[in-house]
C-alpha cells in the first residue's frame, strides 16, 4: 500500500507519533475564559475536520496543549502527491509524480521535514484552500501562543555530540540539517560552512600581511577584494547548485500567501481568468516611499547617539584631565549599552509596523522588505563608529575637536565656583582605529555569543529554578496538579511544556551576524589584517552554538523551503562592492603613514582621494564580470542532476509519444478511486491497532480521547478549572 511508503520510520517514537503541539492560553477573568472556550470548540473542530486526530492536556501555567497528527496515512499520500504536483507545474521537479503511488513513495520516500511542513500548511491554511486557518495570536485564534513541532532529542544530543567532535562539516551533516529542520534553515548552514571555508584563505594570508606588510597595505586590500568578488560569485553558484541537489530550484515562485493580506477587491485575471484578490500596486507603492524617511529617521536618531557618546568618550579620554577620568572613560559605553538596545527596538517594531502597513500578499515579499529595513540599523549600529573614526575623527579633527568644548562648559556649571576643568592638549590618537576594529571583530563577536547562547540558557535555568521554589509554596501548584498526567505520559509531558515555553528560532538573526561580520571583513580588514582570522574561529564556535541554539534554546523551527538565502544576497553583492570603495579610501588615506593625516583636511588631496576611489571600484566591476563568466562556465552536480533529469524526462516523453503501445499505457491507481476519506474513518483507522490489547504506549496516548468531540468536552472542563482557580486565586 502506498501508505507503508509514505511512512517516515524514523520517527522520534517517545513523541507519541505527535505531529504538532498547540499551545493554547487560558484567560484569567471568567468572561473571557467563555470566549476562550468556545474558540477552544472551534479549534478542535477545525483541525479534526482537515484529517487531525486531536488530544488535549494541561500545560500548566493556565494553558493547555492540544496534540494534533495526521489521522490517516491514505490522508499524508494525497497531500504529498498534491504538493509535489504542484512543483512539478510550477517547474521545481523535472518530472510528474509516477501515478503508482506505492512505487513512487518507495523510491521518493517523505522525509521529517516534509511531512511537518505540509502538516503545519493543513493548519494554517486558509479553509477556502483546504486548510484549518488557524493562525496564532489573530482574530478568533487570540488565545492559540503558538504551534510548534517537538524535538527530537535523541536525534539532537547525536548531532551536537557529532559537530562538537568535527572540525569540518560536510555535505552530509547539511543534508541531515535539511532532512529534519528544512531547506531554509539549510541553506543558512550551508552558506556559514562555504563562508568559513572560503575564510581560510584570508585568514592565512591576513596572517602573512600582518607579519611582512602591515597596515593599510594596497596588496592586501586589492586581494581581499578579489576574495569578497570570488565568494561572493561562488555562493551564487553554490546555491543554485544546492536547490537543485535538494529538489527546491525555483520553489520560491510558489509563493505562501499572508492570512492578514488586505485586498481592495477581487478580480478575474484577464490572461488565466482565475479569480484573484487585487490591491492597488499605487496604494503599495505610496506607502513604499515611507522607507526613506525610516532610513531617514534611522540615521537621525541612531547616528545622534552614535556621535554623541564618540564625542564624549573623545572628550574624556583625549581632552579631559581632571578627577574620576578612569571611571568616567566607562560613560559613553554606559550610554551605548542602554540606548542602543531600546532605540534598537523601537526602531525594528517601527519597521515591522512599516511593513505591515506595505500590505504584502505572500509572506517572501513581507520577510524581504522587513530585511532591508533590517539590514539598514544594523548598518548603522555596526558600522557607523569606525566611519566616524576613519573618515570623521582622523581628517577632520582639529576642525571639530574645538567644538568639544561644549562638554567642558556644560560640567563647569556643575564644579565648585564654576572653575574651569583641567584639560590637556589634543592629539590625534594614532591606535584609535585599529583598536576600534579590534574591538568590533574580536571582543564584540564574544560578547555576541555570551549574550546569544550562556546568557539565554542561564536566564532559562533560573527562571526554572525559582518557579519549582515559587510553585513549591503558591496554592497554584495545586490547582495545576488537579489534573494529574498519566504515569506513562509524565515525563513527554513535561518535555512538551518546556518546549511550550521556549522562544521561536528565528533564522533572520543568524544570517544578520553573519552578513554582518561578512562587512567587517570586506570594508575594514585593511585596518587589521588579522580580522579573518578572528572570524575564521568565531566561526567555527558559531556553527556549533546556533546548532545548541536550535536543540536547547528554542523550538523546533518549521521546516520551510527556500531556494536561496533570500534578500541577505543583495546585502552580501552591497557590502562586497561597498569594500571596494572603503578599502581605497582608507589605503590612500592611511598608507603613507599609518596614523593617517594630522586631522586637517587641507592635508589630504581631494581629487586623488577621488581618482583612489573611481578607479577601485571599476576595478572591482571589472573583476567581479571577469569572475562571474568564469564560475558560470565551471560545472556543478547540481546542474548536472538537473540536465541528467531534464534529459530523462524529453527521453521519456518522446518514447511515449512515438510508441505503438501508446492506447496500452498503464496507469496507477490514484487518488480518486480510493476510499472516502472522512473525520470517523481517519480517527477509527488511527485506533484500529487497539482493537486487541492495550497496544504500545504510543497507541495508549491517542486512545484516551475517543474523538473530537471528547477532546473539545475534556478541554472545556479544563479550561473551566483553571479559570476558576484563577477567580479564586485573586480574590485572595
Amino acid at each position: 500500500m502506498a501508505k507503508d511508503g509514505v511512512k517516515d520510520r524514523t520517527r522520534h517514537k517517545s513523541n507519541f507519533d505527535v505531529d504538532y503541539v498547540i499551545h493554547y492560553k487560558i484567560p484569567a477573568t471568567d468572561q473571557e475564559a467563555a470566549e476562550a472556550e468556545a474558540a477552544f470548540t472551534q479549534l478542535v473542530k477545525e483541525v479534526a475536520d482537515v484529517g487531525f486526530a486531536t488530544e488535549v492536556r494541561n500545560g500548566g501555567k493556565s494553558s493547555l496543549l492540544v496534540f494534533v497528527k495526521i489521522a490517516s496515512e491514505k490522508l499524508l499520500a494525497k497531500q504529498v502527491y498534491r504538493y509535489r504536483v504542484q512543483d512539478w507545474l510550477y517547474g521545481v521537479r523535472a518530472s510528474a509524480p509516477n501515478q503508482d503511488l506505492e512505487q513512487y513513495f518507495k523510491d521518493e520516500p517523505v522525509s521529517d521535514a516534509e511531512r511537518l511542513r505540509l502538516a503545519y500548511l493543513l493548519i494554517t491554511k486558509p479553509k477556502n484552500e483546504g486548510g484549518a486557518g488557524i493562525t496564532p495570536q489573530v482574530g478568533a485564534w487570540k488565545y492559540v501562543a503558538s504551534i510548534f513541532p517537538l524535538h527530537d532529542r535523541d536525534f539532537n544530543r547525536q548531532w551536537i555530540k557529532q559537530w562538537s567532535t568535527k572540525y569540518y562539516l560536510d555535505s552530509s551533516d547539511i543534508d541531515q540539517i535539511r532532512d529534519r529542520f528544512g531547506e531554509r534553515v539549510a541553506f543558512y548552514f550551508a552558506f556559514l560552512q562555504s563562508y568559513f571555508t572560503f575564510l581560510l584563505f584570508p585568514a592565512a594570508f591576513g596572517f602573512a600581511s600582518w607579519l611582512l606588510l602591515g597596515q593599510f597595505s594596497w596588496f592586501y586590500a586589492l586581494v581581499n577584494c578579489l576574495w569578497s568578488v570570488v565568494f561572493f560569485e561562488h555562493w551564487k553558484m553554490k546555491e543554485v547548485d544546492l536547490a537543485v541537489q535538494w529538489g527546491v530550484r525555483g520553489v520560491s515562485k510558489i509563493q505562501l500567501p499572508r492570512s492578514q493580506f488586505q485586498f481592495d477587491r477581487e478580480a478575474q485575471d484577464p490572461v488565466t481568468g482565475e479569480i484573484i484578490r487585487v490591491y492597488s500596486p499605487f496604494k503599495r507603492f505610496a506607502r513604499q516611499l515611507l522607507q526613506a524617511p525610516f532610513a531617514l529617521a534611522c540615521f537621525v536618531v541612531l547616528g545622534t547617539l552614535i556621535v554623541s557618546c564618540f564625542s564624549i568618550e573623545i572628550f574624556i579620554t583625549e581632552i579631559y584631565n581632571g578627577p574620576f577620568k578612569q571611571y568616567l572613560t566607562f560613560l559613553p559605553t554606559i550610554l551605548l549599552t542602554i540606548f542602543t538596545p531600546t532605540l534598537t527596538t523601537l526602531l525594528t517594531k517601527l519597521a515591522e509596523r512599516l511593513t505591515e502597513v506595505e500590505n504584502y500578499e505572500t509572506k517572501d515579499a513581507h520577510q524581504a522588505s522587513f530585511v532591508q529595513k533590517i539590514f539598514v540599523l544594523n548598518f548603522i549600529t555596526s558600522y557607523s563608529p569606525i566611519f566616524l573614526t576613519a573618515f570623521v575623527y582622523v581628517p577632520f579633527g582639529k576642525i571639530l575637536v574645538p567644538y568639544l568644548d561644549v562638554f567642558q562648559l556644560t560640567a563647569q556649571k556643575f564644579t565648585t565656583e564654576g572653575k574651569p576643568l583641567p584639560t590637556k592638549a589634543w592629539e590625534i590618537n594614532p591606535d584609535r582605529l585599529t583598536k576600534q576594529v579590534i574591538y568590533f571583530t574580536v571582543t564584540a563577536q564574544i560578547v555576541n555569543f555570551v549574550t546569544e547562547v550562556i546568557v539565554p540558557y542561564v536566564k532559562r535555568r533560573m527562571s526554572k529554578a525559582v518557579e519549582e521554589v515559587h510553585s513549591e509554596i503558591s496554592s497554584e501548584k495545586k490547582a495545576e496538579l488537579r489534573v494529574r498526567d498519566v504515569p506513562e505520559e509524565h515525563e513527554f509531558l513535561g518535555r512538551v511544556r518546556e518546549e511550550a515555553e521556549l522562544d521561536e528560532y528565528d533564522v533572520t538573526v543568524d544570517y544578520r551576524e553573519m552578513v554582518i561580520q561578512f562587512g567587517y571583513l570586506s570594508l575594514f580588514s585593511v585596518v587589521w589584517p588579522l580580522t579573518a582570522c578572528s572570524f575564521l574561529v568565531n566561526n567555527w564556535v558559531e556553527a556549533r552554538s546556533d546548532a545548541m541554539k536550535i536543540a536547547i534554546s528554542s523550538q523546533r523551527p518549521i521546516p520551510w523551503r527556500a531556494d536561496s538565502i533570500g534578500p541577505w544576497l543583495n546585502s552580501l553583492g552591497f557590502l562586497s562592492w561597498l569594500g571596494s570603495v572603503t578599502s581605497a579610501a582608507l589605503v590612500f588615506l592611511f598608507h603613507q603613514s599609518q596614523h593617517g593625516p594630522d586631522g586637517s583636511p587641507w592635508d589630504i588631496s581631494g581629487w586623488a582621494l577621488l581618482l583612489s576611489i573611481l578607479f577601485s571600484e571599476h576595478v572591482y566591476l571589472v573583476v567581479q564580470r571577469i569572475v562571474r563568466s568564469a564560475v558560470h562556465l565551471m560545472d556543478s552536480p547540481g546542474l548536472q542532476k538537473e540536465r541528467a533529469e531534464r534529459f530523462a524526462m524529453r527521453k521519456q516523453l518522446l518514447e511515449q509519444t512515438f510508441s505503438q503501445d501508446l492506447t496500452e499505457e498503464s496507469h496507477g491507481p490514484g487518488l480518486s478511486g480510493g476510499e472516502k476519506i472522512t473525520r470517523e474513518a481517519l480517527e477509527e483507522e488511527a485506533r484500529r491497532i487497539s482493537i486487541k490489547g492495550n497496544g504500545t504506549p504510543e497507541e495508549q496516548f491517542w486512545q484516551r480521547q475517543r474523538g473530537a468531540s471528547e477532546t473539545i468536552q475534556i478541554g472545556r472542563s479544563l479550561i473551566s478549572e483553571q479559570a476558576t482557580a484563577n477567580i479564586t486565586k485573586s480574590q485572595k
